[in-house]
C-alpha cells in the first residue's frame, strides 16, 4: 500500500518555494525574464526555477516517485507517459496564470498533485499573493485555509454563476460555451485554474468549462472540487482523471447540474 506523505510537509514545501522563487520576481520581472515556449504561450524564469527546485525535493517525500511538470512537458511531451505507468508521480504547475504574473495581475498560483496508476490521490493549490492554501487527500474532504469545504445544493442553471474563458478558442467550442453562458445566471471570465477551483469549492462560481485537458490544471483542482461534493467529467460524460489528453472538461455542483450545463452547452464540432 502506498503509503502517502504529509500534507503540511507537502504544503510548507510549495509555500517556500512560493516565497523565495515567485513572489520576490512578481511586479519586479528584469530584462530576459519572459520567454514564450511558443507564440503567446508565456515562461518566466520563476515558473522554470520553481519547477526545478519542486521536482528535485518533491520526490524525498515519497521514494520511487517521478515527477511530470508543466515546463518539463514543454522541452519533452513524453513526460506525460510517465502517467500511465505503476510508480507514483507528482504533477507540478509550478506558475499557474503565468499570464497574469507577467502582467502583475495577483491571480496566479502553484498547483501539485500526486497521482498513483492514473488515481489522484492528493493535490495542493497555493495562490501566494493572498497566502491561501487549498489541500485534499482522497475520500479526506476539501480544505481552504484549514476549513472544510462543502458545496451547497446547487438551484436550476439560471440562478448559477459561470466561470468560462473564449480567448482564442475554437469557433465550435466558443459556440457550446456561449450557449451555456447565455443558460447561467451571470458569468465572469476566468484565466487561473487554481484560483478558479477554489473559487468553486468557496462558493463564488459554481460551473466552469475548460477546453484543455493539461493534468497540472485539473488534477488537484476536480479531486478538490470532488471532496467537497462537485462533479467533473469531459463532455461524453466521462469522469475526469489526469491520464485523459482530450477535453473539454465541464465542472458543476453535482451530477445533474452537470447534465443541466452539458445539455445547455448542445452540439460541440469535433474540432473543438
Amino acid at each position: 500500500m502506498l503509503r502517502l506523505p504529509e500534507i503540511d510537509t507537502v504544503a510548507a514545501l510549495i509555500s517556500e518555494t512560493a516565497q523565495e522563487l515567485i513572489l520576490p520576481r512578481f511586479g519586479r520581472l528584469e530584462d530576459g525574464a519572459v520567454m514564450e515556449k511558443a507564440p503567446g504561450d508565456l515562461v518566466t524564469i520563476a515558473d522554470q526555477e520553481s519547477e526545478v527546485r519542486l521536482a528535485a525535493r518533491l520526490p524525498d517525500l515519497l521514494p520511487g516517485s517521478l515527477v511530470v511538470g508543466e515546463e518539463a512537458y514543454a522541452k519533452g511531451p513524453a513526460v506525460l507517459d510517465l502517467l500511465d505507468g505503476d510508480d507514483p508521480v507528482w504533477i507540478v504547475d509550478p506558475v499557474d496564470g503565468t499570464a497574469n504574473f507577467v502582467a502583475g495581475r495577483p491571480r496566479f498560483g502553484t498547483i501539485v498533485a500526486l497521482v498513483h496508476r492514473g488515481e489522484t490521490l492528493m493535490g495542493w493549490i497555493h495562490l501566494p499573493v493572498d497566502n491561501r492554501t487549498a489541500w485534499t487527500i482522497k475520500g479526506e474532504g476539501a480544505y481552504v485555509d484549514g476549513e472544510r469545504r462543502a458545496l451547497a445544493a446547487p438551484g436550476p442553471l439560471a440562478t448559477l454563476r459561470g466561470g468560462f474563458n473564449l480567448a482564442k478558442r475554437p469557433p465550435g467550442y466558443a459556440v457550446g460555451v456561449m450557449r451555456l453562458r447565455e443558460a447561467v445566471g451571470t458569468h465572469i471570465h476566468v484565466n487561473c485554474a487554481g484560483a478558479d477551483y477554489i473559487d468553486a469549492v468557496d462558493g463564488r462560481i459554481d460551473v466552469l468549462a475548460y477546453r484543455k485537458l493539461f493534468p497540472w490544471d485539473h488534477a488537484a483542482g476536480t479531486l478538490l472540487h470532488a471532496e467537497a461534493g462537485g462533479w467533473s467529467a469531459v463532455l461524453d460524460g466521462t469522469r475526469y482523471r489526469p491520464t485523459l489528453r482530450q477535453g473539454p472538461i465541464l465542472v458543476a455542483p453535482d451530477q445533474a447540474s452537470w447534465r443541466a450545463a452539458r445539455a445547455a452547452m448542445g452540439e460541440i464540432a469535433a474540432a473543438a
